[in-house]
């Protein structure tokens, strides 16, 4: 096999909602499922679109009660094209489905440098003979607007017709999440469909209470073979163009089936429906529409090189061209954030969380433009984020937990716990710590491209606003001296309250404050460093006084760490928690990923407990090299040595559930750069963790994007130490042997293919030629300056 095809020969029906998954293509601006296109959704199928940012509100009843949901809208199904054959004079039978035909060869291949998906199997049927099929489609990275599916059928001993329906489909909800089927997923209203001549069929709708337009028209044409009649068939919600087409050995017969999708949202138009038909009409065939696509995917994958051997690499390789489906270039002409389960499935609702922390110390240094926009998308609900904290009684901005369309907290108030089937209070919107996120990249991504216009601007209006909330929300203890945020949920999420309490949130999380006063302090940094007219232009436009920033200064060094044991306790009272007999649970269960769940269903709770879904102190050691760690903590007026650390990650290794896709990915970084030899395993089970759905049947509903982009950003930043600051690229090599050669290109500064690449103990940077200025490197022992067209090749010490 290949290094740049995955196989998935044979069919079975028990992993094809999984398998659909990991085949989805896309463009950034749309992206379908890898479906088979015969059928339509039910338990085993599940054929969705989604276009990036196109939400929709409903209301449900749950549990007695009236609660309304934003979901990215499962959109009008292109991919639908029946077909079944009959011997000559014979009658026709039952139209093809792999669950229900005898199948005598069936595989998918996925070709990752070509981004296409080809289907080719045989299968007998029962009165006309064995007939071959050959199926490839894409979703156009050239043309983010287009997709086609081009049908090859055969007649291997036999003549006769095939008949063929190829279809555009409303007939289409929101079902690819189980536990959401008490939920009102029907969004698509008003539908209309329509016919051109000589082959395009139509259909138009409108998403129920956000009120996008979406349009598509699909061109379905015989490229060889010759129709013994055609129809189209627009019907009430569903568009049919149906053919009937005479075949034999020898004589295949091949479709190319042309789809454009425009909506409302869409720029530079006035009516999508009208946009939708002209573009597929004007559409070049299935040769030219390859070349083009496979052509802007080389660019890509230029920009994206990546080079690390074995099973790892192509693994990794498999990631980044998820990532780029998701967030391509032309996913900095959109308003839309990441999608923590890519446009892929329907879990989380398509909504954005915090992913972005994993996903742009990525792009940062290979597509700036598309960061940007993400950042744009927060800057956009800076104000609903301002209106949210004004509501709480606070000041600044309080960013959701989970967003969508508008920035208004989308979380869900209540959560279907699966085991136990009990409907329960959902506490995790008051994840403040997600403000730090968006502040957190802001920052870094100014300092990886130098974009001071961008930190100036709209950068420092949000920096500061968040900062202001921090500054806000933390309360001084008169006792200790010491500011105190109280009544938050960390990273690990398990915990939302104490044992017995009657309100929901902790006190006192590390992450959260640490996170915090890192906020206050760049904010701080920022405005001292501002050129005086600009300081003065942001602090009228966002009514700050400054009379607030002596606050800000002390907060910053006083926030409260708490400790327990010599090691950093997760939050305040954490020692006070029952400790759990993992061995116990372990063996009782299967998996104890879940262990909230688990306890739930017993009648018990995890807020009793020291245990973690995933890492929530130990995120600090993600996010900062241990030197910046340990000057935050010093500023804070504590003291983190090695050791304390050490004891920290092992304290918590053992108390770890790893119930999220980011906690082996998290947990491996940490380990890689404190030179563990355990990072390894977590870095493996993040690689294989959506190929293998180690989560226990999540992937099928849209894979985790933030795992996937971490694990590019393990190689980029956690294995070379890698950091931008002070206008230098910082490298401190992270000796790991199962990933002891490695390579990859970079954008920085202007510089467009920085080469870095680590083998046989060395270092090797390689600057293109250009009229750029030199890029100064930096290694714990050395600095050197490497100048265009010049390659550096420095030898790290023995480990």
């Amino acid at each position: 096999m290949s290094e740049w095809t995955w196989e998935y020969a044979g069919y079975d029906p028990a992993v094809e909602r999984l398998r659909e998954a990991l085949c989805t293509l896309g463009n950034g601006y749309f992206a379908t499922r890898g479906a088979v296109p015969e059928r339509r959704a039910g338990l085993v199928h599940y054929p969705g679109t989604y276009a990036a940012g196109c939400y929709d509100r409903v209301e449900s009843a749950v549990a007695g009660r009236r609660v309304v949901n934003e979901d990215l809208v499962n959109l009008p199904n292109w991919l639908l094209l029946r077909f079944r054959p009959r011997r000559a004079e014979g009658a026709w039978g039952s139209w093809f489905s792999p669950d229900t035909h005898t199948l005598l060869d069936y595989r998918h291949t996925l070709d990752l440098r070509r981004a296409t998906l080809t289907r080719t199997l045989r299968f007998q049927d029962h009165d006309a003979g064995v007939v071959g099929v050959e199926q490839t489609r894409l979703v156009h990275m050239a043309d983010p607007h287009l997709a086609v599916l081009r049908t090859v059928f055969t007649a291997e001993d036999w003549s006769g017709e095939i008949e063929i329906e190829s279809c555009v489909d409303g007939e289409v909800t929101n079902g690819n999440v189980h536990r959401y089927r008490a939920l009102n997923g029907s969004h698509l209203t008003r539908v209309r469909t329509g016919a051109r001549e000589p082959g395009t069929v139509w259909l138009s709708c409108r998403t129920s209470t956000s009120d996008i337009g979406v349009a598509m028209a699909a061109r379905t044409v015989l490229v060889a073979g010759s129709a013994a009649s055609s129809g189209l068939r627009p019907a009430r919600r569903r568009a049919v163009h149906h053919l009937v087409v005479p075949i034999a050995p020898g004589r295949p017969v091949t479709l190319e089936k042309t789809v454009a999708l425009h909506t409302s949202r869409d720029t530079a138009i006035s009516d999508p429906l009208g946009e939708a038909v002209d573009r597929v009409s004007t559409a070049e065939g299935f040769p030219d529409l390859l070349d083009a696509h496979v052509e802007a995917w080389e660019r890509l994958w230029r920009r994206a090189d990546l080079r690390v051997p074995g099973r790892a690499g192509r693994v990794l390789r498999f990631h980044l061209f998820h990532v780029l489906q998701t967030l391509s270039p032309h996913t900095a002409d959109l308003d839309v954030g990441v999608p923590a389960r890519g446009l892929h499935g329907e879990a989380y609702r398509g909504h954005v969380f915090w992913d972005e922390l994993f996903v742009l110390p990525y792009l940062n240094l290979h597509f700036p433009e598309v960061s940007r926009s993400l950042l744009d998308y927060r800057y956009r609900r800076l104000p609903r984020a301002c209106r949210a904290a004004t509501a709480a009684g606070r000041v600044g901005a309080m960013y959701p937990w989970q967003s969508g369309s508008d920035g208004r907290e989308e979380t869900q108030e209540w959560h279907l716990n699966p085991r136990s089937g009990r409907w329960l209070p959902d506490h995790s919107r008051l994840q403040h710590h997600v403000g730090s996120a968006v502040a957190y990249n802001v920052w870094r991504y100014c300092e990886a491209t130098g974009d001071t216009e961008y930190l100036h601007t709209k950068g420092a209006e949000t920096l500061l606003q968040v900062a202001r909330f921090w500054a806000d929300l933390a309360v001084l203890d008169p006792g200790t001296g010491r500011y105190r945020v109280r009544g938050v949920v960390g990273p690990d999420e398990y915990h939302d309250s104490y044992p017995g309490a009657d309100r929901p949130g902790l006190d006192d999380n590390t992450y959260t404050n640490v996170t915090a006063a890192w906020v206050l302090t760049r904010a701080l940094d920022l405005l001292r460093h501002l050129p005086a007219w600009r300081r003065g232009e942001l602090l009228d436009r966002i009514r700050l006084d400054d009379g607030e920033l002596p606050r800000w200064e002390e907060v910053s060094r006083r926030l409260r760490v708490p400790f327990h044991r010599g090691v950093i306790s997760q939050f305040e009272g954490y020692d006070a928690l029952a400790e759990l007999d993992w061995d116990a649970y372990r063996a009782r269960y299967d998996s104890i990923r879940r262990l909230d769940r688990i306890l739930e269903a017993e009648g018990d709770t995890v807020n009793r407990y020291k245990a973690s879904k995933q890492a929530d102190v130990l995120m600090l050691g993600y996010l900062f090299s241990p030197a910046e760690l340990q000057q935050l903590f010093r500023r804070l007026g504590y003291d983190l040595d090695d050791e304390i650390w050490r004891r920290t990650v092992d304290y918590y290794l053992r108390r770890t559930s790893h119930g999220s896709t980011l906690s082996g990915l998290v947990h491996g970084l940490v380990l890689a750069r404190a030179r563990r030899a355990e990072a390894w395993g977590y870095i493996q089970e993040t690689l294989e963790a959506d190929i293998a759905d180690i989560q226990g049947g999540t992937t099928g509903e849209g894979i985790h994007l933030g795992a996937m982009a971490g694990t590019l950003d393990l190689v980029q930043r956690g294995l070379t130490g890698l950091q931008t600051r002070e206008d230098a690229l910082w490298l401190d090599p992270v000796p790991l042997p199962a990933l002891s050669e490695y390579g990859f290109s970079l954008r920085y500064r202007g510089h467009w293919g920085v080469g870095v690449r680590r083998r046989r103990g060395q270092l090797e940077i390689a600057v293109p030629d250009s009229e750029e200025s030199p890029i100064r490197v930096v290694l714990a022992d050395r600095a050197v300056t490497v100048a265009p067209g010049e390659t550096c090749t420095l030898v790290l010490p023995a480990s």
